[in-house]
């Protein structure tokens, strides 16, 4: 359905046991963050009401297509499946997804063009939840040939100008954002090639790539929920997202900010934006909880996971540490790109540009152990989606190899699996080597480069009992 479909292809423009802290392993390494704890930073203040108003109307992506063309390919082919609303929108956005903007195009024409909640909002059980990932969003499409059909509508100059500077910046970034299966977000890569095309001091768009281009076959990541920026030292899986965080938030910018003037006009409702995200409070769980289980397992908990996940309740404490991925051991390909040669030019020019005057990228080689609170919500789990349910996460012997999901989405709560923390899933039995599963793009196939299941294997040791008391206590976070 166009609009869906539309909203998807708008999703890629925005766009990721302890240890204590260890020395870098060698001088070269000076550009990269030891494991071990998170130094905290003292952010800009920000209005988080003021945020929330910016995030759904502001123009930090001022490109997309033009409005007529919009909402007629939305009217012919948007089918019958009723739109989800957010609510606090102008008038003038009624009838869009939740997830674009109508903004004012450089011609001065209405577009309609993404907001952050493409990756970071998601349908929970039939209510909008701002701040959660959409793990069920497919990015295994060209996002340029529905670009290329809007084309086909557009009529005069402004519209065939602003369609035009629109399809150029996707063309120059798809081949590196299609992912091999359905929920795997491409934000890193996406990151990446828009870097690739831009100067790192006047942020102009260079036709030219400047630095070598991401690979094709990108890192699978699950998009971490916004509820945790309360907590985080550091954003993103790696930590690589140092000290300022709300000027790296504007990096999802580069698709259509074509100078440091745009930029700074983007900055100051910045800090408003991360003062939102801030504030937002995870969904409660909505089934029952056993309490006296629960209560069971908090101690599972407190032995087992708080030193490296925190603590709740009234003397709550999260530690931001770092694992080193030679010990947590989860798929390294992530670590890997953002930690090698590669890495490191995209580290230098952010470092450099315009966005390293406030923020750093700094990523470490390992993996930040995330604050659980609403955990339940953001199966699938590890920071590529690998695990479908938390007890199997617990329990890494019963980890599928082959799998999918049941639903298309997260809006029915009799496809949420209460039991086990996680999505239904259906297990596929097939040889990794021989099966026709792996050309299915709903299949998640652990044996794909960057989407291993294996590692994080701290919960072996529990038994059935202490892994059901844990999954009650994690309910109630």
């Amino acid at each position: 359905m166009i609009r869906y479909a539309l909203s998807i292809v708008f999703s890629l423009l925005l766009i990721s046991a302890c240890s204590s802290e260890t020395e870098r392993s060698a001088s070269s390494d000076a550009w990269l963050s030891p494991t071990g704890p998170v130094p905290a930073f003292t952010q800009r203040k920000g209005d988080p009401e003021k945020g929330r108003h910016a995030l759904l109307h502001e123009p930090y992506v001022n490109c997309g297509t033009p409005e007529r063309v919009f909402r007629e390919m939305q009217s012919s082919f948007g089918g019958s499946k009723p739109l989800l609303e957010v609510s606090g929108r102008d008038a003038s956005m009624d009838g869009l997804p939740y997830s674009t903007t109508l903004v004012t195009g450089r011609t001065g024409i209405p577009v309609v063009s993404s907001n952050c909640l493409s990756c970071h909002g998601a349908n929970l059980f039939g209510e909008l939840v701002i701040g959660l990932g959409d793990e069920f969003a497919n990015f295994t499409d060209n996002p340029s040939a529905l670009v290329e059909r809007a084309g086909a509508w557009v009529r005069g100059a402004d519209e065939i100008a602003e369609w035009e500077r629109f399809a150029d910046r996707i063309a120059a970034i798809a081949p590196y954002t299609q992912m091999r299966t359905v929920g795997a977000n491409p934000a890193n890569n996406l990151t990446l090639a828009l870097i690739a095309h831009r100067d790192p001091k006047t942020n102009a768009w260079l036709e030219e790539p400047l630095l070598t281009l991401p690979p094709t076959n990108p890192p699978p990541v699950s998009v971490p929920p916004w509820w945790r920026m309360a907590k985080k030292h550091a954003m993103f899986s790696l930590s690589e997202g140092r000290e300022d965080h709300a000027r790296t938030m504007l990096s999802a910018s580069m698709l259509c900010a074509d100078s440091v003037e745009e930029l700074n006009t983007i900055d100051e409702y910045g800090p408003d934006i991360r003062a939102y995200l801030s504030s937002i409070e995870p969904p409660a769980y909505p089934f029952n909880v056993n309490q006296t289980l629960a209560a069971a397992g908090e101690q599972v908990y407190q032995l087992n996971c708080a030193s490296c996940h925190g603590t709740y309740g009234d003397n709550a404490q999260y530690p931001n540490v770092v694992t080193p991925i030679n010990e947590v051991k989860t798929d390294s390909r992530l670590v890997d790109l953002a930690t090698g040669e590669l890495g490191k030019q995209y580290v230098d020019w952010f470092n450099s540009s315009w966005f390293g005057k406030l923020s750093k990228a700094a990523p470490a080689k390992g993996y930040i152990a995330p604050p659980l609170d609403g955990i339940w919500a953001t199966a699938p789990f590890l920071h590529n989606g690998s695990v479908p349910t938390l007890r199997q996460l617990l329990q890494p012997s019963t980890r599928p190899a082959i799998w999918l999901h049941v639903p298309n989405d997260a809006s029915n709560p009799e496809h949420y699996d209460a039991e086990n923390l996680g999505w239904r899933h259906t297990v596929l039995p097939i040889d990794l080597t021989h099966g026709e599963a792996t050309t299915d793009r709903k299949v998640y196939n652990t044996a794909l480069e960057g989407y291993g299941n294996g590692g994080h294997t701290y919960g072996a040791s529990l038994n059935s009992e202490a892994v059901s008391a844990l999954l009650e206590y994690l309910k109630t976070l």
